[in-house]
């Protein structure tokens, strides 16, 4: 039930009820969670002399994890910034306490009586059903009533500094007019190949980069793992399926396969008896048997006058629609024979397969061999498995394991916690690679369900610690990093020369590259750094290009911007961007605000 409420509904109870209080567009980028219980001796911080205890980071960081936003592994990290969140959160409340922001009782009971999450099917708030939601989620009405209050005020403070901030129409104007302007403009790409002299790397520059940037070479903590894997696919190919059983299969599909019929039908209960209907049928059996052609005595005889013209054709047809004695009859029948008289509640029928929609048997041989074999080492594959469960629980390595079961044993490279290729890349292996039972007390893995055909035990081989590796084992990607910026440091500096040589009026034998009107927002294969650039120059000044310069990667681009143009009106786009512009003071006002708090408060972590 709370889940569905998770699921559907956005309102304040919704949201406090599963514990995930929004604080809005400002705070981290992400929702803020809110503590919503007290108790606990333990404090990890004071706010200004309130505590944050240990309590309430941990009851965030549990739901957190329960709910599958975070893996068990980040928990540490976590914990961190829940505490971050819940000081933040608290100087926000303090704010608004010292602010006077008061909310009256009549105003949470006005909020609570219209949330949808405690009202009946007829739209009227339930006592029981509000009693039942708030015991579920661990809260008495009082403590809800409270979360809510708290959760309220903070939503007025963040508001009221919102609609503090506007933009004025002349601002929205020039705004529009910004985001609407293009500018055309040539560029040239300066390259290692423009240099006089190729960039050197000394070794004391080397050791001194690394030095510097040692953390960026640092190892994860890493294993080795050995696994096996019970594969139902892969015994299904070794798997033997007779010739008959493909045929049975084939079969067996065809006689549920869709397929185009049709039929002569015959009424009785009217002017004809049952018995009176049944001759008729027969008569055309008999003309049927004497070779003459179903769609004509379809036409001549049939009662459905929807179909008797077209030759009975009631087209493709499934299970399903058309009651069991026809559809019985139907799916009875190969390619071109009729049935014996059928009756359903319509009438009498007799019925005509024209066509079987299904590819022929040899087509579907590799298909129905596949389907075949997997039937048959189903079972084997589910006790397989469970020999997999008993086995590895007992043993004290895999090799045993694997020899009892005939499976081979698999061995990996070193990995780390983000996972490696293939099979080691599937979700569930590297956090039971990394939990306490498998790395630290050296047991073999739980079976792992990869998915409905393979399932995996795995055990730690080998197992190494975080640590910076040494500047030999990163020699190459240190020297080619060295030497990308000692490039780049030459390849601007050339810029540089040249943009001076331009504005003195001299012309480089640059082949430059045109680009017209090109937008903010546009400009096809121009990297979006010498757009950017372009959009930064001053506006040229008669006929004289303004020069600059933009860094795309391993190149430097010089940019001559020639003309700038006003741009087409797009009055829906431009207030988008209007709109976004607000939103972006609004969070700028916000989070000044909290700037301000931290730098005034009393923090103390404990």
């Amino acid at each position: 039930m709370l889940q569905n409420i998770r699921d559907r509904s956005k309102s304040w109870g919704a949201k406090i009820i599963i514990g995930a209080i929004v604080v809005t567009m400002a705070l981290f980028g992400a929702d803020a969670l809110v503590g919503l219980f007290t108790s606990g001796a333990d404090d990890l911080a004071k706010v200004n002399g309130e505590s944050i205890t240990r309590r309430q980071v941990e009851l965030e960081v549990q739901r957190a994890i329960r709910s599958g936003q975070i893996p068990p592994d980040q928990e540490r990290e976590l914990r961190r910034q829940v505490l971050d969140e819940l000081i933040t959160t608290s100087l926000l409340d303090q704010y608004a306490d010292d602010g006077g922001l008061h909310l009256s009782e009549s105003q949470i009971d006005q909020v609570i009586v219209s949330l949808p999450e405690f009202q009946d099917q007829e739209g009227r708030f339930s006592e029981d059903l509000f009693r039942n939601r708030l015991a579920s989620a661990g809260y008495t009405p009082m403590s809800f009533r409270e979360a809510l209050r708290v959760d309220m005020q903070r939503r007025q403070l963040q508001q009221g500094l919102a609609l503090s901030d506007f933009t004025l129409p002349s601002e929205r104007e020039r705004l529009g007019e910004l985001q609407r302007q293009t500018r055309s403009f040539r560029y040239h790409a300066l390259t290692a190949e423009n240099l006089e002299t190729p960039v050197e790397v000394s070794e004391a520059e080397l050791k001194t980069y690394y030095e510097a940037n040692a953390q960026d070479y640092r190892r994860p903590e890493q294993v080795r793992l050995e696994y096996v894997i019970v594969d139902r696919m892969e015994m299904a190919e070794e798997a033997e399926v007779g010739e008959q059983a493909l045929r049975d299969a084939y079969e067996s599909r065809a006689s549920d396969a869709e397929r185009r019929v049709s039929h002569i039908m015959v009424t009785f209960d009217g002017e004809r008896s049952r018995e009176e209907a049944r001759a008729r049928l027969e008569d055309v059996r008999d003309r049927l048997a004497n070779g003459e052609d179903f769609a004509e005595l379809a036409a001549e005889y049939s009662d459905d006058t929807t179909t008797a013209s077209e030759g009975g054709d009631l087209g493709i047809i499934s299970r399903g629609f058309f009651g069991e004695a026809f559809e019985n009859a139907a799916f009875s029948l190969d390619e071109g024979q009729v049935s014996s008289i059928v009756e359903t509640e319509n009438g009498l029928h007799l019925i005509k397969v024209t066509e079987i929609e299904m590819p022929p048997f040899e087509a579907m041989r590799d298909e129905l061999r596949d389907e075949a074999a997997e039937e048959a080492v189903n079972d084997e594959f589910n006790q397989r498995v469970q020999r997999l469960i008993d086995e590895s629980f007992a043993a004290d390595d895999l090799k045993s394991v694997a020899d009892d079961l005939g499976l081979e044993l698999q061995q990996s490279d070193w990995v780390s916690r983000d996972g490696g290729r293939g099979v080691l890349s599937e979700p569930g292996v590297m956090s039971a690679a990394f939990s306490t039972d498998v790395l630290e007390d050296g047991f073999n893995s739980e079976v792992i369900e990869l998915d409905e055909d393979r399932r995996m035990v795995l055990r730690v081989a080998d197992h190494r610690e975080a640590a910076v590796l040494d500047l030999d084992e990163v020699r190459s990607q240190v020297m080619a990093e060295v030497k990308a910026s000692k490039q780049r440091e030459a390849l601007l500096e050339l810029a540089r020369k040249h943009v001076t040589d331009l504005r003195d009026g001299e012309q480089p034998a640059f082949e430059w590259q045109q680009a017209n009107s090109v937008g903010r927002q546009s400009g096809g294969d121009i990297p979006q750094a010498v757009r950017q650039a372009a959009f930064r120059l001053p506006h040229p000044q008669g006929d004289q290009p303004v020069y600059g310069h933009a860094v795309v990667e391993n190149e430097v681009v010089i940019i001559a911007l020639d003309a700038i143009e006003p741009g087409d009106v797009d009055e829906e786009y431009e207030g988008f961007v209007a709109q976004m512009a607000e939103r972006l003071r609004a969070q700028a006002a916000i989070q000044g605000l909290l700037d301000d708090l931290h730098r005034k408060a009393d923090i103390e972590r404990l």
